[in-house]
């Protein structure tokens, strides 16, 4: 384990809770730390700072036994397992554990739940929340290695109704543009992975809009 200054672990508790950082109080669940390895992996990255309560300040943990509920949420709650450094820092007294979890090269990655389902997760702001049927379709589509973009009538009357109705949900945008939700999902996720339309979270759902490169101009 590698002891760094205390001024690092300062720094790190200064910025608070955000899209890369989470800290957690204590590690008791495995399946439930699970959810935030497969988000932070399906994301950017990000770490745990483990011994951290909410408002920032230090509870300290049992860093052997943080650490081995941490490793068997990787790699034996998410599929696939999900590699994590550790580092231990000393402060106030106290031991507080940094858990790394890397970008996944491949995504998704699943957390598994007590019923044995796979679920993926992503990290919005401070939250963990379920992946929407366009993440998954974004990296299936990620591994096809899909690097052509074509224009059909269905995607011309998707993008029409991205932009007369900025901020959908995707239930609704399956309504407006009249074609099936395996057609928009498809379309969707192409036009996202390719900077064409965007996907926000906002109030518990997540919305869709066309890219601002393509309503620059737009009356």
């Amino acid at each position: 384990m590698l002891h760094q200054p205390l001024q690092y672990l300062e720094e790190l508790i200064a910025q608070g809770e955000h899209q890369q950082q989470d800290f957690k109080y204590r590690i008791q669940d495995a399946t439930k730390l699970a959810r935030s390895v497969s988000a932070f992996a399906n994301t950017e990255g990000g770490r745990l700072l483990i011994g951290v309560r909410d408002d920032g300040h230090l509870s300290g943990v049992r860093s052997d036994e943080e650490i081995y509920m941490m490793e068997k949420a990787a790699t034996e709650r998410c599929h696939p397992a999900s590699p994590i450094t550790f580092e231990t820092f000393q402060a106030e007294g106290r031991t507080i554990v940094i858990a790394t979890i890397p970008r996944a090269q491949r995504r998704p990655v699943c957390a598994i739940d007590e019923q044995g389902h796979r679920r993926a997760y992503v990290r919005m702001a401070d939250e963990n929340i379920l992946a929407s049927p366009i993440h998954l379709e974004m990296w299936k589509q990620d591994k096809a290695s899909t690097v052509v973009m074509s224009y059909s009538a269905y995607e011309t009357q998707i993008l029409d109704t991205l932009r007369l109705h900025p901020g959908v949900t995707l239930n609704r945008l399956v309504r407006l543009s009249g074609l099936s939700r395996y057609r928009v999902i498809k379309s969707l996720a192409r036009f996202i992975r390719y900077d064409i339309a965007q996907m926000t979270y906002h109030e518990e759902q997540f919305l869709f809009a066309l890219a601002p490169s393509q309503t620059d101009g737009q009356p």
